[in-house]
């Protein structure tokens, strides 16, 4: 499950276990990314509260599901398999498109996602992601102009950059401790976007 010692949900006490409550699935499980992080409650909480802020809030314009996109070409980006594989059960949830589900995922498998079924926009925030995860100290300002003129406002902007980012914290979080998905159940999400204390994974 990991390179280091984690607390299952049975043996979980104190805050532990009350933060494990918060983010439980089906059957009370854990997810491992969070599990990863059970010797440091207090790093599993600002891990849970970023997460949910940057990708599963009701002030966000940019659908959900093209938040997951965005997550998912970083993830292979940064070939965090772990990531990849979560969230992209979680982008055909949310689609609810199953051919354009793998369609986007075939673009990304091959490194290309100006392939996509994907608007002039979106792949312009798709090179946007690429840019910052693969060579962040040579961002420019036109880079955030180029995202403008294709449309997306500067609030939108800041999700993007948000969301691009969060996504490298959590595959870095996974591959510096092997995280693994065993036992995990793809796809769940913290889906009550109207509260942010809520975390639950359904």
């Amino acid at each position: 499950m990991s390179w280091i010692k984690t607390v299952p949900f049975e043996q979980a006490t104190g805050k532990l276990r009350k933060l494990y409550e918060r983010v439980t699935g089906p059957g009370n499980n854990v997810d491992n990314i969070m599990m990863v992080h059970s010797l440091r409650p207090h790093s599993m909480e600002g891990h849970m509260a970023l997460y949910k802020n940057v990708l599963h809030h009701t002030a966000n314009t940019i659908p959900k599901w093209f938040l997951e996109v965005l997550g998912v070409w970083v993830s292979a980006l940064n070939r965090c398999g772990y990531c990849v594989e979560h969230h992209y059960s979680g982008l055909q949830r949310l689609l609810g498109d199953p051919d354009r589900s793998k369609a986007i995922r075939a673009a990304i498998e091959a490194n290309s996602p100006e392939l996509a079924p994907l608007d002039a926009a979106q792949i312009a925030a798709m090179r946007y992601a690429r840019k910052l995860t693969e060579a962040p100290a040579d961002m420019t300002e036109n880079d955030v102009l180029a995202l403008r003129e294709a449309g997306w406002d500067d609030g939108e902007i800041l999700e993007i950059n948000q969301v691009c980012a969060y996504f490298s914290y959590a595959n870095r979080t996974v591959l510096g401790l092997g995280c693994s998905t065993d036992g995990d159940i793809l796809g769940l999400s913290p889906n009550n976007s109207e509260d942010p204390s809520d975390w639950g994974h359904r």
